[in-house]
């Protein structure tokens, strides 16, 4: 029961940072022409890579 709920969390949790990362696309897109660099890819493959783990 529990590692059913932690499952659903990470997916939330990524598909969550997913959609930020969506809306944030065209701030990223400035700030990387401008050469500040920005941690969402990071933070999406992190959360991915969570959630993988809590299905297996």
């Amino acid at each position: 029961m529990f590692t059913r709920a932690y499952q659903s969390a990470m997916f939330g949790l990524h598909q969550l940072t997913v959609a930020i990362g969506i809306a944030l696309f065209p701030l990223a897109l400035a700030a990387r022409r401008s050469g500040v660099p920005s941690a969402i890819r990071r933070l999406v493959e992190a959360t991915g890579a969570a959630y993988e783990r809590a299905a297996e």
